[in-house]
This record gives structure tokens, sequence and C-alpha cells, in this order.
């Protein structure tokens, strides 16, 4: 990072003033990054061959299937390494045939997944799979138990609270609207995917401030990534690290660059009264 943006680091004590919205990362900073690996992705994993078996005829799996072999396809085309073509139902009728094609898919998948791919097919798939995951009750968003007061407090204090997530929008929704602390959707004022742009991008955070209306000076971003909190500050943005269990650990420097918290509690105006006090 430039000596610029060193120098002008904020103290975390003043990091909202002035702001009117704070915009949340998920995985790392309101939910433990073990929920996406531990619960979220090893459920796909675990069941995927089967919905996709169960739900075959439907029309919102038939467009799953077709984006995830176009995909397929591009990628048999570029040669990747182990790809799983999805060849094309001769018979729609003949069993055996059908079989061979969910196998090819639920292969492709899981290639996928341990490429750590984030394709347009494979996420519609997964947020699917996941919505009826949590609808059936089998899995529940892990939040933090600091989240919920600071974000009621922040709105006490008339801001506005979005998230952004590399996730889909429909996967936010279904992790804060299922949650393991209730229905927490109506303390959003909006969600933002990488339709928006990439998290590494400068402009993305530039597009994020057109579409809710407030400058980038009056933002927050809260990331467990500093990848992500540097083109967020390059964009204008106050940003602030949050660390927390099992995140990657920061380097000397970052912890230099960057405005560290490990609970949202640091930043609830109550805390901040009670440092000064015994200051």
């Amino acid at each position: 990072m430039s000596s610029t943006l060193k120098r002008s680091l904020p103290t975390n004590d003043s990091l909202l003033e002035n702001v009117k919205a704070i915009i949340l990362d998920i995985e790392g900073t309101t939910t433990p990054i073990v929920f996406v690996k531990d619960v979220l992705f090893p459920y796909i994993r675990d069941n995927v061959r089967e919905y996709i078996k169960t739900h075959w005829d439907e029309e919102e799996c038939q467009q799953d299937v077709a984006e995830l072999r176009k995909q397929s396809e591009l990628d048999t085309e570029a040669k990747l390494d182990g790809v799983e073509a999805i060849p094309e139902v001769e018979d729609s009728k003949d069993e055996d045939k059908v079989k061979v094609v969910q196998d090819a898919i639920t292969k492709n998948v899981l290639w996928q997944m341990d490429a750590d791919r984030k394709t347009t097919g494979l996420k519609q798939l997964q947020g699917h799979m996941w919505r009826a995951a949590y609808k059936s009750g089998q899995v529940k968003g892990e939040v933090y138990n600091d989240v919920v007061p600071a974000i009621k407090q922040w709105i006490a204090e008339d801001r506005k609270i979005y998230i952004y997530s590399s996730g889909s929008v429909e996967a936010q929704k279904l992790l804060f609207g299922y949650s393991d602390k209730g229905d927490l959707l109506e303390l959003f004022s909006g969600h933002f995917d990488t339709t928006i742009g990439a998290k590494v991008e400068k402009e993305s955070y530039q597009n994020i401030s057109k579409e809710i209306g407030i400058k980038e000076e009056n933002l927050l971003f809260l990331t467990d990534v500093t990848r992500e909190a540097k083109p967020a500050t390059q964009a204008g943005l106050k940003t602030c690290i949050v660390v927390r269990p099992g995140n990657t650990e920061l380097t000397e420097e970052e912890k230099k660059d960057f405005n560290i918290i490990h609970s949202f509690s640091e930043l609830l105006s109550e805390r901040r009264e009670q440092k000064k006090k015994k200051c």
C-alpha cells in the first residue's frame, strides 16, 4: 500500500465519523469462515447427485444444467485439465442415458469445486441447492454474536447497512433469512454480489457508491481480506479489517496498513465512550 494511504490511516475511534452507510463482507466478517468451508460446500458435495436426480424434470434444474453444459463446452474447448464434459440427453425417456448425463454433471460440479471456480452455472446450482437446504431446516446461517447488536445500533444512529459478497444475492439472503439469529433481512438496505463488479477492483466500490447514492468518503467497508480493502480504500471508502478465528493471518505490513477490529462491538458508541473515559 502506498505511503499516502498509510499517512491517512484513521484511528478506529474515528472510523464512523461522517459514515452514512456500512458495507459488510460475509465470510470471515459476519460469519465464521468455516461455515462456508465446513457446512455449505460439503452439503453440495454430499447432495449434488441426489439433488440433480430428484429435481431433474423441473425447469429451474434444467436451466442449471444448461448453464453447466455451456461452461463445460467452453472448458473443453480451452482444453482445461480434468474437465468433465456434459453431453446432451439423447433420449429423455431412457433412464440409463439420463443417468450418464447426471453422473457427468455431478463429476463436473465436483471438478469445478476442487478447482475453487466461481462460474455462473456452478454458483447458480449451488444457490438453488442451498435454498432447499435452508428452507428445509437442514442448514442454518451462522452469524457472529456481536454482529446483530452492532448493526441495530448503527441503524439507530441513522446509518444504512449493505452486504457485498462474492456469493450471489440469493445465497446472501438465504444465509441471513434463515440464520441462527433468526430472520435478519430487515436489517439490510441492500445486497451486492459480483454482478456489480469483482471485489478486488476499485470500480466495484465506486459502482456501489453510485447505486446507493452515497459518496465514497461516507462509506465504511468491513472485510477480512486486505486485497478487497485495498481497492475499496483506493476508491475513497473508509476500510477496516475484521480479524476472526480461522481467518487468514495478517502480515506485519498489513497490520500497519489497515485499521483492525476483532469484533463489531469495537465500533459501538458505548465502547468508544468507555475508552475515552478511561483515557
